[in-house]
């Protein structure tokens, strides 16, 4: 507000309806309604030229608060008003990623028997034991660990011809024929053993292979032997007969 106004009423700038007391310097509290026009005075053409004063006065001050407001807008300030942003983005949401799989276990210990075997591509432990402890599985092929009792002077070879027909009827039943594929002494695990297979035919379905390998009982082990019993589907709905031999020479003594 300018300093050359003169005290005296004005309109006030924060409720024109009202008029405000104006003390030469600055805006006193003291508000009134405006007085009703009345004759003419001495002093009217000063106060003509004294109400125009105020009127511009203010108007500068008007537009000096709209100027003002427009700056706070741009630039954020005052409590009450919003700043104008770019518009935020939301964050994406981020992606759960699954902990990678365990890698499959390459071979399986068997602790009753003392002994590990190897586990080929497509084979899988056993999610269960069975009387007959089987220890792994595919798709038409399993495998079987079992402790024999051995007297004193019972050779692996003895044993392995012994068990293989039982192991042949509980793996396929309703057997038809038989033919001996292979008969030898091995040396699997650090023990002497014998191993028999069989290429067994059934009265119904391909029938399969079975092999029956016994090995000498280790030492601070069971006091019985070993054997492991072999079935596998013929035809392309079992395993392929490698894998009997990569299992069969795979065997390895396990740590105690």
């Amino acid at each position: 507000m300018s300093r050359t106004l003169p005290p005296g009423w004005y309109p006030d700038p924060d409720a024109p309806l009202l008029e405000r007391r104006w003390d030469g310097t600055a805006w006193t509290d003291h508000r009134r309604a405006p007085e009703a026009p009345g004759p003419p005075r001495a002093d009217g053409r000063a106060a003509v030229r004294a109400r125009a004063v105020a009127l511009t006065a203010c108007g500068t001050v008007l537009v000096a608060a709209i100027v003002s407001g427009a700056l706070a807008l741009a630039r954020g300030d005052g409590d009450d008003v919003v700043a104008d942003t770019a518009p935020t983005v939301a964050s994406p949401t981020p992606t759960t990623v699954p902990p990678a799989p365990a890698p499959a276990p390459s071979r399986l210990d068997d602790e009753l028997d003392g002994i590990s075997l190897p586990l080929p591509d497509g084979w899988v432990p056993s999610p269960y034991v069975t009387p007959d402890h089987v220890v792994m599985t595919t798709d038409g092929g399993r495998v079987f660990t079992r402790t024999l009792p051995a007297g004193p002077g019972t050779t692996p070879a003895a044993l392995a011809r012994r068990d293989v027909p039982q192991a042949a009827d509980t793996s396929y039943g309703g057997i038809r024929s038989h033919r001996v594929v292979r008969s030898e002494h091995v040396a699997v695990a650090g023990r002497t053993g014998y191993l028999v297979r069989w290429r067994v035919k059934t009265a119904q379905g391909t029938g399969g292979y079975v092999q029956s390998l016994a090995l000498t009982p280790d030492r601070g082990g069971p006091p019985g032997a070993v054997v492991v019993r072999f079935a596998f589907d013929a035809g392309p709905d079992g395993p392929p007969l490698a894998d009997m031999d990569r299992i069969t020479g795979g065997i390895r003594p396990m740590d105690r």
